[in-house]
C-alpha cells in the first residue's frame, strides 16, 4: 500500500453505457488494469452486474464480474482486487468462497472480498433470482461466507441457504482468511452486521452525497455501531466510492448526486478531507472511464 494520507483505487466499467454506447473487451480492461498498476494507484474494483436498463428502456450489458477478476488478478503483480460488491443473493454463498480464494491464490494474496445484499431489483427478476427477504438471506449468506474465510469449515442449515459440512480446501496463500468488505448504503441493519462482522466497510456516493463535508454523520454512526458491539471503531477500514467527472464526459444516467470536478489539485484537496473524515480508500468512478480517465485520476496523486 501507499504511504499517502489517504489510499486512492479506481472501479472499471462494468456496462455497456460507461463506454459510450460502446462494451469494452478484455483488451480495453487489461490496458486499464495496467494504467491503474502502473499509474501509482493502490487498488482496481470491479461491479458486480447482469443485465441492466437505461432510463430509455435500451439494455445494457456486463461482462461476469468474477471472470475479469481473476484475469486482473493474473495480470497485475503489486494491486489489490475486489468486487464491488458481489451480491451474495446472485450465487451460492458457499461456491462463491471458492472463487473468492481461487482468486486470492492466483493473486498471490490481493484479493479483497467485497460482498453486498444487493439492490438492482429488474436484475432479479430477469434472472430469476428471489429479491425478497434480502437483508435477511444477506445476513445467512455472511454466515456461511465468514466462517469458511476464517474458520476453514461451515455446517449451516438456515431459511434460505443450506450447506454441509463444507470444508474451505485447497485454502489461498491467506491461512488466516482474505479481508471481507461488505458495501453498504445507510440502513442500519446492514451497517449493524458490518459492524459486527466485516474487516472493511464501503459506502456507495448516493448514500452521502459524494462529498467529503457530508460523509461525517454517517461514520460517526458506524462508530456508535461498533461501540455498541464492543469494537475498537478504528479495527474497521473505511471506503467511500466517489465520483469524479472530466471534460468531455460520457455521463451517467439516472446519478443521483455532483460528481467531483476541478483541477488535480482542487480533487487532491477533496480527497485530503475524506481522509480527514476518517476514510481510508477511495474508489475513484472516473467519467469518461477510459484509459485517458485513469490518467486524469493519476494527476492528483502527487499532490497527496
Amino acid at each position: 500500500m501507499s504511504k499517502r494520507a489517504i489510499e486512492i483505487g479506481i472501479m472499471l466499467p462494468e456496462s455497456e453505457w460507461e463506454m459510450a454506447g460502446q462494451t469494452a473487451g478484455w483488451a480495453d480492461f487489461s490496458a486499464m488494469a495496467q494504467t491503474i498498476e502502473g499509474g501509482g494507484f493502490d487498488s482496481l474494483w470491479f461491479a458486480d452486474h447482469l443485465q441492466m436498463k437505461l432510463p430509455d428502456g435500451k439494455v445494457q450489458g456486463a461482462w461476469e464480474a468474477w471472470a475479469i477478476l481473476a484475469a486482473f488478478a493474473a495480470t497485475t503483480s503489486r494491486i489489490e482486487i475486489g468486487p464491488f460488491v458481489s451480491p451474495t443473493s446472485y450465487r451460492n454463498p458457499a461456491m462463491l468462497v471458492k472463487a473468492a480464494e481461487t482468486i486470492d491464490e492466483i493473486s498471490g494474496g490481493r484479493f479483497v472480498f467485497g460482498i453486498g445484499s444487493g439492490w438492482a431489483e429488474p436484475e432479479y427478476h430477469t434472472f430469476g433470482l428471489p429479491y425478497d427477504h434480502r437483508a435477511g438471506r444477506f445476513e445467512e449468506a455472511l454466515e456461511i461466507v465468514t466462517k469458511l474465510v476464517r474458520e476453514g469449515e461451515v455446517d449451516f442449515h438456515g431459511t434460505w441457504y443450506e450447506v454441509n459440512e463444507v470444508v474451505n480446501r485447497p485454502r489461498g496463500p491467506r491461512p488466516e482468511g482474505m479481508p471481507i468488505m461488505i458495501g453498504t448504503f445507510n440502513g442500519e441493519r446492514m451497517m449493524r452486521l458490518t459492524a459486527q462482522h466485516a474487516d472493511h466497510w464501503n459506502i456507495w456516493a448516493n448514500a452521502f452525497g459524494n462529498r467529503a463535508a457530508s460523509i461525517e454523520p454517517i461514520q460517526r454512526q458506524m462508530d456508535r455501531y461498533c461501540a455498541e458491539i464492543g469494537r475498537d471503531p478504528k479495527t474497521l477500514k473505511r471506503s467511500a466510492a466517489v465520483f469524479v467527472d472530466f471534460e468531455g464526459t460520457y455521463g451517467r444516467p439516472g446519478q443521483p448526486v455532483p460528481s467531483l470536478t476541478g483541477t488535480a489539485r482542487e480533487l487532491a484537496d477533496e480527497y485530503l478531507r475524506y481522509a480527514e473524515a476518517g476514510v481510508d480508500l477511495l474508489q475513484l468512478y472516473p467519467d469518461p472511464c477510459t484509459v485517458e480517465g485513469i490518467k486524469r485520476c493519476a494527476e492528483a496523486l502527487e499532490f497527496l
